[in-house]
């Protein structure tokens, strides 16, 4: 039987436990991905939270609060999109946007 040792500490534990409670991942099922009126919807409720939002897919990350900034990133249908907030007071804001994207903006989806 092998031991296999891990660099782990209660801190890095900690923080992986942390960040995983900060960010989410949500599919975009929507026809036609983030457009405009989607990216509008995501700003406002960013436009709530205390600190900087960030909301990413492929590689880029773009702050949530700016239509223009999420606009800016891949969000076509079928794409997974990183949710990310840098305090848990934000956890609300978080968790709308995340629902927001699972049901497709409120938009025609097609199954």
């Amino acid at each position: 039987m092998y031991c296999i040792r891990h660099n782990f500490t209660l801190k890095s534990i900690g923080e992986l436990i942390h960040n995983k409670l900060l960010s989410r991942k949500v599919s975009i099922i929507n026809e036609f991905g983030i457009h405009a009126r989607p990216a509008a919807m995501i700003a406002k409720i960013a436009q709530k939270a205390e600190k900087t939002v960030w909301i990413g897919s492929e590689g880029d990350r773009a702050d949530a609060s700016s239509v223009i900034d999420i606009l800016s990133i891949c969000g076509k249908k079928g794409n997974l999109i990183i949710l990310e907030i840098e305090t848990e007071n934000d956890i609300g804001v978080l968790e709308s946007i995340a629902q927001l994207i699972k049901q497709g903006f409120g938009e025609k989806i097609d199954e």
